[in-house]
């Protein structure tokens, strides 16, 4: 049963991400008071300050938004699909596939529309050759999922060093930063909060299924749950999240792993709970990132993965210690 203190919470999640994008919106290389921020979005006052808004930052905390929302959601899943705390998106390969892909676009000097479909393309194929060899034969288990996983993602790091040590060095930089995560190209289309949105929604519908598995696999099937097709859609779902993640951004850590650890310590063990209060932190954490890549040492910028692997290292201690402690 939903309790008041988990409504609560999803009640002070919203209102963080709203201001975090407001953050974001008004601090850079111009500050731009928060008094200014709703006639510039729209489209009455300053011209410059409307440009600002509505040309650079706002697309980008939109970005950032979704791909923390993305990566946080797909965090919960995989936590829940291979029954590891430990599990993250990228723990399959798919953000190593994605990387091949997009590092070969770079290599060729394509455009950055072709990049993202490299990218994309290169994740795709990854997922499918895990889910592939994994199922061989129809022999499925978390097991022989997570070893393939990990077979195939050190098989894509292998090649990405090879790219990187023959690549010349003017295009070195140029994929140090994809591969630490990067927005400041990012823009986030219609189809990708209606991919989150549908997402969200069909987690909703199978939160009780999830809250059982969470449990086991005989618990699961004793209480009805198909859990052979479960998984299969939980995989699938979890993989098309952070391929759509990584092509808008990046390879950002982090993100999928602590922050479903973080609502469960407060409180939203629940998936009905959890599952949209991943998507409103993960969203609201990297949004304030950006931010944080932004500003601290501007006018340069710094990748947003290394801003969250700064906060996420000592945020995951705390959270080991404070789940060991209990």
């Amino acid at each position: 049963m939903i309790t008041s203190r988990q409504i609560l919470l999803l009640c002070i999640l919203a209102v963080a991400a709203v201001a975090s994008l407001a953050l974001s919106l008004s601090s850079g290389s111009v500050d731009i008071p928060l008094a200014d921020l709703l006639p510039a979005l729209t489209g009455r006052g300053d011209a410059l300050t409307i440009q600002i808004i509505g040309e650079i930052r706002l697309p980008r905390s939109l970005a950032a938004f979704v791909t923390g929302s993305l990566l946080a959601f797909s965090g919960v899943i995989m936590q829940v699909l291979l029954r590891n705390p430990l599990a993250d998106p990228y723990i399959l390969g798919i953000s190593g596939g994605a990387a091949v892909g997009a590092l070969t676009a770079i290599l060729l000097g394509a455009a950055n529309l072709w990049l993202t479909h490299a990218a994309f393309a290169g994740a795709l194929l990854s997922m499918l050759l895990v889910f592939g060899l994994a199922n061989r034969f129809g022999k499925w288990s978390v097991t022989r999922l997570l070893l393939t996983g990990v077979v195939i993602s050190a098989g894509w790091g292998a090649v990405i060093n090879v790219m990187l040590t023959t690549s010349a060095n003017n295009t070195v930089q140029s994929m140090l930063f994809w591969l630490m995560g990067d927005l400041s190209q990012s823009r986030a289309g219609g189809w990708h909060f209606l991919l989150l949105l549908t997402g969200v929604g069909a987690g909703l519908m199978v939160a009780r299924s999830l809250n059982v598995l969470i449990k086991g696999d005989l618990v699961a099937s004793a209480l009805g749950v198909n859990t052979q097709m479960l998984r299969i859609c939980l995989y699938f779902t979890a993989s098309l999240f952070t391929a759509t993640a990584v092509t808008i951004a990046g390879s950002v850590g982090f993100v999928g792993l602590i922050i479903p650890h973080m609502l469960r310590l407060a409180g939203a063990r629940d998936h009905r709970i959890l599952l949209p209060g991943s998507m409103l932190l993960g969203g609201s954490f990297l949004v304030v990132a950006d931010s944080l890549a932004r500003t601290v040492i501007a006018p340069q910028q710094l990748p947003v993965g290394v801003v969250t692997a700064i906060i996420g290292v000592p945020s995951f201690l705390i959270i080991l210690r404070s789940t060991m402690s209990k």
